[in-house]
């Protein structure tokens, strides 16, 4: 049984040599003077303790809650909630998998079954290079390129399960590996020191966060009247409809334009329900 468990009080937790803590004080310091209430600084705070160790340990959270003046219980309760945060030592890369609906559907629970055998590792494990922590993810709101793998929180977009195990390959060898889109692919600490609020120094990461990809923009581009529409299929295999919005209109999809019945489905025409046939 544990100490909580027995009742009995916990050891402190240890500090960090005196070197890294005067360190983590400056910056520390530095990202509480931007809000004008100290606690509201916990979160960033929290992402700069896992930028030196990793993840966040007792440690970080005796450290966030010194300089912010709040119980050690409140930071734990922070820093448990949010998945972001780790709370034992990872990999250098995290590889998360979407098996949330979309990806899953195309292919995402499979890319996650063959990484794990692959890698011999199950989910929120660690391989034993300490290279890459593999988790499955929910949606990262990238759908329009589904199954989506994540390294680090930067995108592989449209992958199978033999492109991830050649990702993840490339990761554990040290081989220059490039996201689909966004900025050039760095460690996890020094992603928990960006996420902290410090500034992106690696040259041309700014410039290379770019916009949103083709797929995401392809609606939009239909509806400026940039992209012919998509042709009509008539139910059941019959003829095209003659009117046939142009592109541009404002004419609704044919899956919103309301139909009779006998117009959906010429096979099984019903009229509309009179009061005496209900």
């Amino acid at each position: 049984m544990t100490d909580i468990q027995l009742g009995m009080p916990q050891l402190p937790a240890p500090d960090y040599p005196a070197d890294v803590r005067a360190r983590l004080v400056a910056d520390g310091k530095e990202i509480v003077a931007r809000y004008p209430d100290s606690r509201s600084a916990l979160l960033p705070l929290l992402h700069l303790c896992q930028a030196e160790e990793g993840f966040v340990s007792r440690t970080g959270m005796a450290f966030c809650a010194e300089l912010l003046e709040l119980t050690t219980a409140e930071v734990t309760a922070v820093a448990t909630f949010y998945s972001m945060y780790r709370r034992k030592p990872s990999g250098e890369y995290q590889v998360g998998v979407c098996t949330n609906t979309l990806c899953a559907v195309m292919g995402g629970d499979a890319i996650f079954d063959e990484l794990k055998s692959h890698l011999g590792v199950g989910n929120n494990e660690t391989t034993d290079d300490g290279k890459v922590t593999l988790e499955h993810i929910e949606c990262n709101a990238a759908c329009d390129f589904a199954p989506v793998v994540m390294v680090n929180w930067e995108f592989f977009d449209n992958q199978d399960p033999e492109s991830a195990k050649r990702l993840v390959d490339d990761l554990r060898a040290g081989r220059p590996v490039e996201p689909t889109r966004g900025a050039p692919l760095c460690t996890y600490k020094e992603t928990a020191r960006i996420l902290a609020g410090f500034p992106d120094e690696r040259p041309g990461a700014v410039a290379a966060t770019g916009g949103a990809g083709p797929a995401s923009l392809a609606g939009l581009r239909l509806a400026k009247g940039e992209t012919p529409g998509a042709r009509v299929v008539h139910p059941r295999g019959g003829q095209e409809p003659q009117d046939r919005p142009q592109p541009g209109s404002h004419h609704l999809s044919s899956h919103d334009a309301p139909q009779q019945t006998s117009a959906s489905d010429p096979e099984h025409p019903a009229g509309p329900v009179s009061e005496e046939g209900k």
